[in-house]
């Protein structure tokens, strides 16, 4: 049996609310209406009577022998005028005068008296030979003493009629009340059931708990910012990887740094921090889901992977070099231009020699020496020029390697692409190591060419340099740039 959906389970609760809140509100109106018009019976009452006590008729009908006469006809005329329903004027022990059923005259009046012998005007409620009505009873007083009291009154019966003729419209306002708050009621249910596709509590529930474990569990990061640039979900994997606070959602990505990170659909890579993050967005119904993969592990790889295949591009180019000098040797010789083919062949020996000697005597790390002999080799393939600075001076300093490669040959890569005449210098000490690399080229404008899209080419795809800034942070080092020349301090243990 299929479980009621969230949607419906408000609906029905909302029309008992609403049912239960407009019967109530109509009791109460109910209740009110009655006391009110209970008051207001009582109030015209005890003007009927002070009017009729204090009236100079009544005094003179008091002085003759049967006041009755005059006082019956007299009480009538008002009762039918003021629209009570009884005019009761009695002598102070309570034997009637007038009453509008001329039998119940000369007995006794059924109610109380005391406080208006006092002198008192007061009302209540009481049942008497017409049934029970709201009646005010007053004293009728000449010279300082009571001669008389008058009673007025209208029946509860009379009140009950006025209050259902008041109940009339009262039901037709409850009816309106409970047909808008019905409408209302399904209106707003049926922007539920759209919301939540029609689903119960449960799935909801259900749904709710495989989200959260999905959002705490995966790997990648995971964020949703609204249309408006606010951060409206982050799961744990994307604060970890972004460093962002506790608080991020509900900020926006301008605030906590991230604007330029979560624009645009492509997947991009950036650098924060330490971490290579490979950055991809699509667009929502509710605004843009960014996914954060961390790619630090494979970017470190491909950066080591480019720089030996650069650096095999550098021996391959010396080996393509020699090649052809080779080939020039060879055939000078097969001219018969033996002594042609020995100078240029002892020439570019002795060049090659001077070279090696210089790079290998100034730089004891051999993979870094080799990977200088190749850029070297490299250069002059592509027209330019690679210098060696003559006061070049580094022992093995106990340095990663793979990181001095990283460093040096993005570093020369870099300003390959930039100008025609590089110049390097390696200087060793006890405390640090210094990689100066500098060109004749324009240089960069400032340290954003560290940050992850700077590039020469201008294509804004460029990680080379953002890999030698990362490469260096990791060493504890340093980095400063002067024009086209860039220096590099690191530490030695």
């Amino acid at each position: 049996m299929r479980r009621w959906s969230l949607a419906g389970q408000m609906l029905v609760l909302q029309l008992l609310v609403v049912a239960v809140t407009v019967a109530g509100g109509a009791v109460l109106a109910l209740v009110q209406a009655r006391q009110v018009l209970t008051e207001d019976a009582g109030r015209t009452a005890s003007a009927v009577a002070l009017s009729v006590a204090v009236s100079p008729d009544v005094l003179d009908a008091l002085d003759e022998p049967d006041p009755s006469v005059r006082l019956q006809p007299y009480a009538e005329r008002v009762r039918l005028a003021t629209g009570v329903d009884f005019i009761t004027i009695m002598r102070p022990d309570g034997t009637r005068y007038t009453h509008p059923n001329p039998a119940e005259i000369g007995k006794r009046f059924l109610g109380h008296t005391g406080r208006a012998l006092a002198g008192e005007t007061f009302t209540e409620t009481y049942t008497g030979t017409l049934g029970a009505s709201r009646r005010a009873v007053t004293p009728v007083m000449s010279g300082g003493r009571v001669r008389a009291l008058v009673s007025a009154g209208i029946t509860i019966d009379k009140i009950s009629a006025r209050l259902r003729d008041q109940f009339a419209w009262g039901a037709l306002v409850i009816v309106l009340a409970l047909s808008l708050g019905a409408a209302g009621t399904w209106l707003v249910t049926a922007r539920l059931r759209r919301q939540t596709h029609g689903l119960g509590p449960v799935e909801l529930g259900r749904i709710h708990e495989h989200h959260d474990a999905v959002l705490h569990a995966v790997r990648e990061g995971l964020l949703l910012v609204g249309k408006d640039g606010t951060l409206t979900l982050c799961n744990d994997a994307a604060r970890q990887l972004l460093g962002l606070p506790a608080d991020a959602e509900g900020r926006h990505v301008g605030e906590l740094g991230l604007g330029e990170l979560l624009t645009g659909a492509e997947e991009r890579v950036h650098l924060v921090g330490d971490r290579v993050l490979a950055v991809n967005g699509a667009a929502s119904r509710l605004g843009t889901v960014v996914t954060v993969r961390d790619h630090t592990e494979l970017q470190a790889l491909t950066g080591q992977l480019d720089a030996e295949r650069g650096f095999a591009d550098s021996l391959r180019s010396a080996a393509h070099e020699a090649a052809n000098r080779l080939h020039t040797v060879i055939t000078l010789v097969e001219l018969g231009r033996t002594e042609q083919a020995v100078a240029l062949g002892t020439a570019e020996l002795r060049a090659a020699q001077e070279l090696t000697d210089r790079v290998v005597g100034s730089v004891r790390e051999p993979v870094l020496a080799a990977l200088l002999l190749g850029k070297s080799a490299e250069a002059a393939e592509r027209g330019a020029e690679l210098v060696i600075s003559q006061d070049s001076e580094l022992d093995d300093p106990g340095l990663d390697p793979r990181e001095l490669v990283t460093i040096v040959g993005n570093l020369i890569d870099n300003a390959l692409d930039a100008a025609g005449r590089v110049e390097v210098r390696l200087r060793g000490g006890e405390d640090e190591v210094v990689i100066r690399v500098a060109d004749d080229g324009p240089g960069p404008a400032d340290q954003a060419a560290f940050e992850k899209g700077w590039t020469t080419k201008g294509d804004g795809h460029g990680l080379g340099l953002a890999l030698v800034g990362q490469a260096v942070r990791r060493l504890g080092g340093s980095i400063e740039v002067a024009g086209s020349e860039f220096t590099v301090r690191l530490p030695v243990s």
